[in-house]
């Protein structure tokens, strides 16, 4: 289990230099601006942020390392008795400046929970990856889906269905009633007691996070130099309130790094940057607009 924990360790760090490198390449402008910081309670992380670029209004790759002492609150969540873990983590979030280009965000993390004389007591993996957009085009759409259920099958012909659902269920603004994107996957405790399995289970989640510009860079470039207008960029920044919202209110990461004392500048380095909150907004029937909330109302089985 040691070795699990360096082994994925060393591949986040090296995950974020490559994915900084290839970002920056493509937008041709902007770069990342990067921040080691400390958490108190123990480790600390890399946030790498580019701002203001030529197709990426933002982009946050980041790396966590850290470890210490559960709270009361999460030791209750986990339904552990022990206190002191390990985590280890990098998160993808790109907000685009053309809102025919989806948000993405992905997240793979490990985990480790040790008992009183310093023994792994648990370890799991958990992580995900999905997509939000502001315009629905189908064939993006299945090939984002496509792409992750072929990676999924290699492994367990199961894994896609299981965290597809998942990934409905927990991207979903429950005060909304409307899903946050057009999904995924997403998973957590992935491999809790189940020892034998762990030399496949890091395989799929180092092939699944190395993954994230094959998934997105296809749909960027399909997109990148279509024509959109003013009406079309506020309606993305009318949605990208919702992001915001899911983010405050429902996600388990962002509840996590504020329960254990993380740094706030890189819990929140998420949000999109520019952002519209209109009072009781209703797009018009039988519109682009409408399209979009008609499928996040009802998930859909893309294949």
């Amino acid at each position: 289990m040691v070795d699990i924990k360096e082994n994925f360790t060393s591949h986040i760090i090296d995950l974020q230099a490559k994915n900084c490198k290839s970002i920056e390449k493509i937008d041709k402008k902007s770069k990342f601006k990067k921040e080691n910081w400390k958490r108190p309670g123990g480790g600390g992380g890399i946030t790498m942020v580019l701002e203001n670029g030529n197709i990426f209004e933002k982009a946050a790759i980041n790396t966590s390392i850290v470890h210490g002492k559960l709270t009361k609150l999460l030791k209750q969540k986990m339904s552990t008795e022990f206190s002191n873990f390990y985590a280890c983590g990098i998160s993808i979030i790109i907000h685009p400046t053309n809102p025919f280009i989806p948000t993405i965000h992905s997240n793979f993390r490990y985990f480790e929970i040790y008992d009183n004389k310093k023994r792994i007591n648990e370890a799991w993996f958990g992580g995900g990856i999905d997509l939000t957009p502001y315009y629905i085009n189908k064939n993006d759409i299945i090939f984002f889906h496509t792409f992750l259920k072929q990676k999924c099958d290699k492994y367990d012909i199961n894994f896609y269905n299981k965290f597809k659902s998942q990934c409905d269920q927990y991207f979903y603004n429950h005060h909304r009633k409307e899903a946050r994107g057009v999904g995924g996957i997403f998973y957590d405790y992935l491999g809790k007691g189940d020892k034998k399995n762990w030399k496949n289970l890091m395989n799929f989640q180092k092939e699944i996070s190395s993954s994230f510009l094959k998934i997105y860079l296809p749909i960027v470039n399909n997109n990148k130099s279509l024509f959109y207008t003013e009406s079309q960029k506020y309606w993305q920044e009318l949605r990208r309130g919702r992001y915001v919202e899911f983010n405050l209110i429902h996600d388990k990461g962002t509840h996590f790094g504020i329960q254990t004392n993380g740094r706030i500048e890189s819990i929140f380095v998420s949000l999109p940057p520019k952002v519209r909150w209109d009072y009781n907004f209703i797009p018009e029937q039988n519109s682009k607009e409408q399209e979009l909330i008609n499928i996040l109302k009802n998930p859909v089985k893309w294949i």
